[in-house]
């Protein structure tokens, strides 16, 4: 891999972590509505698929969606913003933390719904097939959503019909509280693909090097019209299914030894330095900047006005 390749995924990672540290500290100070899941731990695999999507492609994204918004290019002030319930956030704060889109950026949006983004990213990419052009829709959802039947139903039709959608299971081991080795009967879930006669493929989703040669392999593909890919990346995410989650399902060893054991960020920086892609001191000058980065998105976010009250039918309705 190229040095500004890797960099650039680093700094997307680094970006993703830090946003999740940050909405974890103004959750705890009680500035923000709703509630948040964590993406920390699954950081390699947004970066690594969304290097391959141009503004034009599309993604869905779930309800533990900050990553892929950042990966696919959202703007940090605009992002806070709306978790803090400001009229300059995506959603003009109405949104909140689990349904932050950008189609400028064609992030069609996080959804609280398990499963709920799948058949969406399917349709875009049947617009694509239907107006004839190369662009690729990513869905990414979890391994509780891949029991859904709108994930079979939707990955049926895609292949039938040759769609360019790549599905991107995040196995982070848990639905909610319920282990994935409780769910589903077999070990490899990328399996399941051969039911629907699309390649099915199984990468560490802790490493970044191989999310990314894996999806830029299937997006190409799709993108010359051979079809939709299932694509299970294997992970562990580092915090409970929501801020505050108790953990009674976990071990102590678990919650406490897991995410220092199995950190993406820690084995990138490993990677990149060994490979002499660039040396410790840059990337931790790659951090400082994320930092600060964070810091004025956080402060311009802060300064917007709040939410004003909805005014129906004005945003629920769209005039064309």
């Amino acid at each position: 891999m190229e040095r500004p390749t890797a960099l650039d995924l680093y700094r997307v990672m680094r970006r993703i972590r830090d946003f999740e540290e940050r909405a974890t500290v103004l959750f705890g100070e009680g500035k923000l509505w709703g509630t948040i899941h964590s993406y920390a731990g699954e950081e390699g695999i947004a970066a690594g698929v969304c290097a391959h999507l141009r503004d034009d492609d599309w993604i869905t994204s779930t309800h533990r969606g900050h990553g892929h918004c950042i990966a696919k290019g959202a703007d940090l002030g605009r992002m806070y913003a709306e978790l803090l319930g400001r009229e300059t956030g995506y959603c003009r704060g109405r949104g909140g933390s689990m349904h932050i889109a950008d189609t400028s950026k064609g992030n069609l949006g996080a959804n609280g719904i398990v499963g709920g983004g799948i058949p969406i990213a399917t349709g875009a990419a049947l617009t694509a097939k239907q107006l004839g052009t190369d662009q690729v829709a990513v869905s990414f959802f979890g391994d509780g959503a891949a029991n859904q039947g709108a994930f079979h139903e939707s990955a049926n039709l895609a292949s039938i019909w040759k769609l360019p959608v790549i599905y991107v299971c995040e196995n982070n081991q848990y639905a909610e509280s319920l282990p994935v080795k409780n769910a589903f009967a077999i070990d490899d879930i990328s399996s399941r693909a051969g039911g629907y006669g699309m390649p099915g493929v199984r990468v560490n989703g802790r490493d970044v090097r191989a999310v990314y040669d894996a999806a830029g392999e299937l997006i190409a593909r799709a993108r010359r019209g051979e079809g939709p890919a299932f694509l299970v990346a294997d992970t562990y995410r580092h915090e409970g299914h929501y801020y505050g989650d108790p953990r009674k399902y976990q071990s102590k060893d678990e919650i406490e030894g897991w995410k220092t054991r199995f950190d993406p960020l820690v084995d990138t920086r490993a990677w990149i330095t060994e490979a002499k892609l660039a040396t410790a001191a840059e990337l931790d000058a790659i951090d400082a900047e994320v930092i600060e980065e964070a810091k004025r998105a956080v402060a311009w976010a802060e300064a917007g006005p709040p939410a004003s009250p909805i005014s129906l039918p004005g945003d629920v309705y769209a005039s064309y």
